[in-house]
């Protein structure tokens, strides 16, 4: 489901990922008839604009978070220096797409998101990496929760930030699927973390802290 203002993107946005043979977009509305088109017809994804007048985007993922099974949301937006993206993180967004977003890189967003992964391009991954996940510690100073981690769970949240599945990371690292997601739940819990897109962005942010130079890429975990 695609929730956007302008009816042109959203239709255009709609056409390209109709196009997947395993992908199905029922409805793409605005923010007035979004909560009431997905109790209809119950996406597992919705991508959501935050920016739209009468009903923004951050009303409706909070309404999403109140259902019971509620659909994964990746929030769409063109503003890069926007402070909505913290919020919309810790309302339970599941990823950050620029709506330049390329053909292919949405389509493996919503495969990603259906899967129970997470989201994050390049470009709002620079974005929430320089301040706007939270107002935690300085960029500049190493934060003292990476200090809780083992030696191996530094190797996983480095191999996360990267953009790796669980799959490739218990391969990089010759461990077993559930060995792998024990330790991704261990450093979510050590971090004091609400999913997988913060981890990302906390270890980008402490290389950068290190002086080293990590790319942001489109993460796609699981």
């Amino acid at each position: 489901m695609i929730v956007d203002d302008e009816m042109l993107l959203r239709t255009c946005m709609q056409r390209i990922l109709e196009s997947e043979p395993d992908i199905e977009v029922p409805v793409a509305c605005d923010g007035r008839g979004a909560l009431a088109a997905i109790d209809v017809h119950r996406p597992d994804v919705v991508l959501l604009d935050l920016r739209m007048p009468e009903v923004d985007g951050l009303a409706v993922l909070a309404g999403i978070g109140e259902r019971t099974s509620a659909p994964a949301v990746a929030v769409l937006t063109t503003f890069l220096a926007d402070e909505d993206i913290a919020a919309a993180l810790r309302t339970g967004a599941k990823g950050f797409l620029l709506k330049d977003a390329t053909p292919q890189e949405l389509a493996h967003a919503v495969r990603v998101l259906a899967s129970g992964g997470t989201v994050l391009s390049p470009a709002a991954a620079r974005v929430v990496v320089d301040g706007y996940l939270d107002r935690g510690p300085a960029h500049d100073a190493r934060d003292p929760r990476l200090d809780t981690l083992t030696a191996r769970e530094h190797q996983v949240l480095d191999l996360l930030a990267e953009g790796l599945t669980n799959a490739d990371i218990g391969r990089r690292l010759m461990m077993s699927a559930s060995t792998t997601k024990e330790h991704v739940s261990a450093i979510l819990a050590k971090l004091r973390l609400a999913n997988r897109v913060q981890a990302a962005v906390l270890a980008h942010r402490a290389a950068s802290a290190e002086g080293r130079h990590r790319r942001p890429v489109l993460a796609g975990t699981r």
